[in-house]
């Protein structure tokens, strides 16, 4: 039969964001792939350079809305880093119950949007119902349902809710017991197993190789996380390790690795979130006093001219990374970086993901794309 290509997307479902795959078949069978990105490029690095170092943040939220907290949390330890700000420890605390929080419901969104892609719905409805749990919670503290703007260079924007620990630790209590239900349904799953075990093979060497980082490179057996690797925060002070995956064959790491590591990340940032709600300093009940100075910085916020700040953090997907400079313009009494570049964990592993799919079935794309959890809002910033 004669090759011949084909075109995935923008709008096919497999590409769980707008971007275009295509792929060459000779007959069912992958014979080489071409990712094509950039169709929501928004040009984030340059509009953040137009603004001062207070008005970024909710600009780092959009970058991917699954997973705001965390992106919004990657640049403020990068501007701190830059303007040498010191953050009060309880603000340490209420940022890692946050972007834990907000890690569970981006692999809960990651979770209900895959299985429909190896054929069960049931799971789709069940992780939107259990993410409002958090979603709830992230709500509270930074008042909006998605785009939090909660982060702020040198603490947060606010204490801990009055009853949020009560609330954080029923909900997670129910999560967990749900997760059980989640793997009966899962795991004992012919079709699920059928679809996801021994396909998407990726060896830990190449994906090294390539740059993959996060769950992803983890579900490979590789003992990497930015959280312990580079500790940052409070992370060396609570309860938690870093969840990784043996890979099931000679072959390297499967779409049920993947799957796998994933569910264990959810257990490990409950048990994070409940361990930093024991030892928050001041207990996780008390709420500052008005007459002090709530725990971040005010503007202005200067960093002298060339001066360069810095800083790896664990993403829901990868390693993300900002780079700012400083000395640029200056408006009213807030001042612009001079620069500012992201590093995207998704715009390096699509294109890897892409080349796995090499001698797989068209049939297998869907599943061996979403157990990597894309993410295009990242991917093109």
């Amino acid at each position: 039969m004669a090759e011949m290509w084909i075109t995935m997307g923008p709008q096919h479902p497999m590409t769980h964001g707008l971007w275009t795959l295509r792929v060459k078949v000779d007959g069912e069978t992958v014979v080489d792939t071409i990712p094509e990105l950039g169709y929501i490029h928004r040009g984030v690095e340059k509009i953040c350079e137009a603004r001062d170092y207070t008005q970024i943040t909710p600009y780092c939220d959009r970058l991917c809305y699954a997973s705001a907290m965390t992106w919004a949390q990657s640049y403020i330890y990068a501007a701190e880093n830059l303007l040498g700000a010191e953050v009060p420890e309880r603000a340490e605390y209420i940022r890692l119950i946050a972007v834990e929080m907000q890690r569970i419901a981006s692999h809960l969104m990651w979770l209900g949007a895959y299985c429909p892609d190896v054929g069960n719905l049931t799971v789709f409805v069940w992780c939107l119902r259990d993410r409002e749990l958090f979603l709830d919670l992230l709500q509270e503290l930074g008042g909006s349902r998605m785009h939090y703007n909660f982060p702020r260079v040198g603490g947060v924007k606010r204490d801990l809710p009055i009853g949020f620990a009560m609330r954080a630790r029923a909900k997670i209590e129910m999560f967990l017991e749900r997760l059980n239900e989640y793997e009966m349904l899962l795991d004992e799953s012919t079709i699920f197993l059928v679809r996801t075990q021994g396909v998407g093979a990726c060896k830990a060497e190449e994906m090294i190789n390539a740059g993959v980082t996060g769950p992803n490179v983890r579900a490979a057996g590789v003992n990497y996380d930015v959280r312990w690797a580079h500790p940052y925060s409070v992370y060396d002070q609570v309860d938690g390790i870093a969840s990784i995956e043996k890979a099931s064959s000679n072959e390297g790491s499967d779409c049920y690795d993947r799957y796998r590591v994933r569910m264990t990340e959810m257990i490990e940032s409950c048990n994070m979130i409940l361990s930093a709600l024991d030892k928050i300093p001041g207990g996780a009940e008390t709420h500052y006093n008005k007459k002090d100075e709530m725990i971040y910085l005010k503007p202005p916020l200067r960093a002298p001219a060339g001066q360069t700040g810095f800083h790896n953090f664990e993403d829901s997907r990868g390693e993300s990374s900002f780079y700012l400079v400083g000395g640029g313009g200056k408006k009213g009494r807030g001042e612009f970086p001079y620069r500012m570049s992201i590093r995207s964990p998704m715009f390096i592993t699509i294109p890897f993901v892409a080349k796995t799919m090499i001698g797989y079935k068209v049939a297998d794309i869907p599943a061996i794309m979403g157990s990597f959890d894309p993410c295009i809002g990242e991917t093109d910033r």
